[in-house]
């Protein structure tokens, strides 16, 4: 008796080559594409070899590209074992679909991997995703940007833009040691102080010491009021240390750091550090803040451009809005170094 069946029952019976899916597993062999059976609740996905299984609810539940496949609207096609293929990578197919089922969900640490996850949620046209990794991504931009930035000007014509382009009141240090025309290192023994116990060799001016101090200063006024100043480093021109306030796009003070030693057949320029002074005129430079402007107590309190009361106001006060409140650090020491008896006189 023959084992082959023949008439229309052997043309129903199903291929006894053809290899059957086990469980969640795609065919192994190349299928040829079918529609998807319409009346059918429930979806196996294929994305990229991540297989996954889920609802048409979940799928249409939003208005994404999933729900333009599966609506009915557009043929769907799948292989033997009923998977659905879609092109793409299943690294995060896992998240669109818990958001989908859910309408949220933990997003990355990794800016990497939510920026990879914002691409899939762009693809399949995931809105509020969208939305949730870009303010992500954006909240991560914000906290690892600095909180104080401080330009350097590195010409005239940049200094005019950074004055020009801020609202803010502005301090700017203008420190020059390697290029300048002054000598101040290393002539007074008695300027010299130890820095390093392991080497008593090694020693620094004082004007060094100042010139540091000085810097340290500004560092730690622009941390303070990094949210209220706008702080600019200057590294030209002839002076060694200068302090400049601006206010309102105009110099309201100025403090020069040096002093002018004479010592035997030598003028030389040191660098002093009037921390009471620059502490002072940073504060007053805060009256400048926008959209407050100069109050006239606190400037004739401060001894501000403004200041001075309500008569005589005209002419000398237009010429003291325009005047700059410059301050000389000018300390003249006398080392006389000739033999005893010879006289000299000193002039500025």
């Amino acid at each position: 008796m023959s084992a082959e069946a023949s008439g229309p029952a052997a043309a129903e019976a199903p291929s006894l080559e053809a290899p059957k899916p086990s469980g969640l597993e795609p065919g192994s062999a190349a299928y040829g594409l079918k529609p998807l059976t319409p009346n059918s609740k429930y979806v196996k996905l294929n994305v990229g070899g991540s297989l996954h299984y889920t609802t048409l609810r979940t799928l249409t539940g939003q208005d994404t590209m999933l729900k333009a496949m599966f609506s009915g609207r557009a043929e769907v096609l799948t292989d033997a074992g009923g998977w659905v293929l879609i092109d793409r990578s299943g690294r995060h197919f896992g998240t669109i679909l818990n958001y989908l089922r859910d309408g949220s969900v933990p997003l990355p640490e990794s800016t990497r991997e939510l920026g990879e996850l914002l691409g899939e949620a762009r693809y399949y046209l995931v809105q509020g995703l969208i939305e949730d990794c870009q303010l992500a991504l954006q909240q991560k931009r914000e906290n690892l940007s600095p909180l104080c930035l401080i330009p350097t000007v590195t010409s005239p014509r940049e200094e005019q833009q950074l004055l020009a382009s801020t609202s803010k009141p502005v301090v700017k240090l203008l420190h020059n040691r390697s290029n300048n025309k002054y000598s101040y290192t290393r002539h007074c023994c008695q300027c010299f102080t130890r820095i390093n116990s392991h080497h008593p060799h090694s020693r620094l001016s004082t004007s060094d010491d100042n010139l540091l101090k000085n810097i340290e200063l500004f560092d730690k006024l622009a941390l303070r009021f990094h949210g209220r100043l706008l702080f600019l480093k200057d590294v030209l021109g002839d002076e060694i240390c200068c302090w400049s306030f601006y206010g309102q796009g105009r110099k309201i003070a100025e403090v020069c750091c040096t002093s002018i030693v004479y010592a035997t057949e030598k003028k030389q320029t040191k660098v002093e550090f009037p921390e009471a002074r620059i502490f002072e005129e940073t504060l007053n430079i805060l009256i400048y803040e926008t959209p407050r402007g100069p109050d006239p107590a606190l400037l004739e309190a401060t001894g501000g451009a403004a200041g001075g009361g309500g008569a005589g106001r005209g002419e000398d006060e237009e010429n003291r809005e325009h005047r700059v409140r410059r301050i000389h650090v000018r300390r003249h020491i006398t080392h006389d170094e000739r033999p005893h008896g010879q006289q000299i006189v000193f002039k500025d």
